[in-house]
Parts: structure tokens; C-alpha cells; sequence
């Protein structure tokens, strides 16, 4: 079987590491960037499902969510209905960074497919949905504290 995971994870670390150098003049690192954009892509997001969509933990989010709120990328509201729910929403600063990292996500995207024809990138695109959905399904089995049977 080839290495199709492991093919993945360097393209996914390359791209990160290329990522957290050049956000480094705006004091992001470490993937917050990530964060930042789920949150301007999905204003009023709460934590949980911030979590869900990036498949980290709620620890990893809340750190992440402290740092942005720090560098006032984002800020926390309560919610009307339950005052315990905080949802999130960037600042101006935040927008203005969101600008530039999808510039910068557009880029890459141009040169990872640089050479594929628009069927083939239709057709990668199709084909990592689907190998996403079938590792999300083992994510939320071992989420819940189960464990896979190799």
C-alpha cells in the first residue's frame, strides 16, 4: 500500500511550516492562524465547534483562543440565551490579518496544484473529502475514549 497518510503529513507540516514563518511579522504561530480564520470565516463560532472543525482538543482551542484574544485577533461574547456560552468574533486587526492569510492560502493552493488540470483538482479535492470523512469517523471513536482495533 503506498504511503498516502505520511504523503499528507508532509505536504500538511511544509505548508505549516511556511505558514507560521511568514505570520510571524503579525505574532501569529504555532497554527493560530488557523483559528483566526475559522473564526472570521464563522463569526459567533463558539469553542466546541471551533474545536470540531479544526480535530483538536478543547484544551489545544482554549489555549489557542486565549492567545488570539491576548493580540486582540478576536474577542469573546456571551451569548443572549446562556450566559455561559461565549461565542467568537475577530476584531478589526483580526479581519485585517484574515486578508492576508487567505492571500497567502490562495498562493499556496496556486502552487501545490500548479500543473494539474482543472478535472484533476476537482478530482483530489473529491477524493481528500472522502479520506477525510473516514478518519473523522475513528477521530470521533477515539474522542470518546474507545479504541481502535488494528
Amino acid at each position: 500500500m503506498k504511503e498516502i497518510l505520511r504523503e499528507i503529513g508532509m505536504i500538511a507540516r511544509a505548508l505549516d511550516s511556511i505558514s507560521n514563518i511568514e505570520f510571524k511579522e503579525y505574532n501569529l504561530t504555532k497554527g493560530q492562524y488557523l483559528y483566526l480564520v475559522r473564526i472570521c470565516e464563522n463569526p459567533g463560532i463558539i469553542q466546541e465547534k471551533l474545536a470540531e472543525m479544526i480535530k483538536v482538543d478543547r484544551t489545544t482551542v482554549s489555549r489557542a483562543i486565549k492567545k488570539l484574544e491576548l493580540n486582540n485577533f478576536i474577542e469573546k461574547k456571551e451569548d443572549k440565551d446562556n450566559k455561559k456560552v461565549n461565542k467568537l468574533f475577530p476584531t478589526e486587526k483580526g479581519k485585517k490579518v484574515y486578508v492576508f492569510i487567505k492571500r497567502e492560502n490562495d498562493y499556496s493552493n496556486t502552487v501545490a496544484l500548479k500543473g494539474f488540470s482543472d478535472k484533476e483538482t476537482e478530482t483530489i479535492s473529491n477524493l481528500l473529502q472522502r479520506v477525510r470523512k473516514n478518519v473523522e469517523k475513528d477521530w470521533e471513536f477515539v474522542k470518546k475514549g474507545n479504541k481502535r482495533e488494528y
